[in-house]
């Protein structure tokens, strides 16, 4: 108990003592208790993912007033750096929870994520807004977002698609309340009392995830430490990491820079602000509706074509150049990049065995931060350089193309068919 890691009771204290709660086999696949775990990781990724999500109206918030004399593309690094760490930390926490730490890391970031966000809003100069919002910040939701994936995979299996794309919601309704509340309370109350405002708001979901979250099974040491770098002799799950770093170098792209395409046509601010509120709030469809689809027709064959839907939106949205076409491209991109990171890690998780879940989960998320981390910047670049928004959909678009490619490669690796669930 003095070590931090949790005890048996911990483990299963909310859980029927039967032999289905403590079998690697049998998972309860349903319940209250296992539903409550996923209301918890909704709570959790609303706090992390979804306040992430939200970057776009900071982007657009910063050039106009408090970083106006710094260049989108320097700026766009506060948000990738963000992105990126929601990720990285998996490594790390990834192994510690298979270990058996969760409780601990999982309150401590909880606590540090909520201070943090009250400190953004006495940030005055860039590189307070880099170490405050980017790094610190992107580390603790990172640190938070990816045990919870694990999570999940201790309570389900059969059901563990609807599962994830249900707990995945919680970005959809964090990443549509947050750019709404910032937008609306920065004129009201001034941007120092916003961000105190977020971070009230913070407390209250991770206070409740806090409260219902917790392992089902016990912890497992596997050796290698940090890295299982015998999961990479699996070709199929080394494709699929190298997939999920070239598609993420252009996922974001859209997201980041809606907002600020859209005061550039001549849209009101606003409403252009709105643009990344409706793209996280139709990601909310995709997510369930991605995750349930996964379970019936398997989780590469739902995450291949749409992807693919994905990389047809980014390349479409330069050339949405009223507020009708940028609201349709917003609702398309939303729900066909939210079946895309909902639907992310299952194919992760059944790459092994669930002792080592989440291990193999943190290094294939570590790889993918690292396109999360270029993508935007790169994207503002190329913004930057050309001074217009169509050169940016023309990269962002085709490296998804080619992520696209990859998971098709993946899914011929593992199937060796045509034709057949995956």
């Amino acid at each position: 108990m003095g070590d931090g890691r949790e005890s048996t009771l911990t483990e299963t204290e909310y859980s029927p003592p039967s032999k289905q709660d403590t079998s690697e086999t049998d998972f309860p696949d349903g319940g209250f208790r296992a539903w409550l775990i996923v209301a918890g990781t909704v709570a959790s990724n609303a706090s992390t993912f979804g306040f992430v999500n939200a970057w776009g109206v900071f982007q657009t918030y910063y050039e106009q007033t408090l970083l106006k004399d710094v260049s989108p593309s320097t700026i766009a690094w506060i948000g990738s750096v963000q992105y990126s760490l929601v990720f990285l930390p998996g490594l790390l926490t990834g192994r510690l929870f298979d270990l058996g730490y969760f409780k601990i890391p999982y309150a401590t970031a909880s606590i540090l994520l909520v201070v943090l966000t009250f400190l953004v809003g006495q940030c005055t100069q860039y590189w307070h807004f880099i170490l405050c919002q980017g790094i610190a910040i992107g580390l603790m939701c990172g640190t938070i977002f990816g045990p919870a994936i694990g999570i999940i995979g201790h309570w389900f299996k059969k059901r563990r698609g609807i599962a994830l794309g249900i707990a995945a919601t919680g970005s959809s309704i964090g990443g549509t309340i947050f750019p709404i509340a910032t937008h609306k309370l920065i004129p009201l109350v001034g941007f120092p009392w916003t961000m105190r405002i977020c971070g009230f708001m913070l407390m209250l979901t991770l206070g409740f995830a806090n409260l219902v979250l917790a392992r089902r099974l016990p912890a497992k040491d596997i050796s290698g430490g940090l890295l299982n770098l015998r999961a990479f002799r699996n070709p199929a799950f080394t494709v699929y990491c190298v997939s999920g770093f070239i598609a993420f170098l252009g996922l974001y792209t859209v997201l980041t820079y809606i907002e600020l395409s859209a005061v550039k046509v001549g849209v009101s601010p606003d409403f252009s602000f709105y643009l990344v509120s409706i793209a996280n709030g139709s990601s909310l469809l995709g997510r369930v509706v991605g995750g349930i689809a996964s379970d019936v027709y398997g989780p590469l064959n739902v995450l291949t074509p749409m992807t693919l839907i994905a990389a047809g939106m980014t390349f479409a949205w330069p050339h949405a150049r009223s507020q009708t076409s940028l609201i349709i491209v917003a609702v398309l991109y939303g729900i066909v990049s939210g079946t895309y990171v909902s639907v992310f890690p299952i194919p992760i998780i059944a790459m092994g065995e669930v002792s080592d879940i989440g291990r193999r989960t943190g290094m294939a998320l570590t790889i993918a931060a690292v396109g999360a981390l270029a993508g935007p910047p790169i994207s503002g670049a190329i913004n930057s350089a050309t001074g217009g928004f169509e050169a940016m959909g023309y990269y962002a678009g085709s490296t998804i193309v080619l992520g696209v490619m990859l998971l098709f490669t993946t899914r011929q690796l593992l199937l060796r068919r045509w034709r057949g669930k995956i």
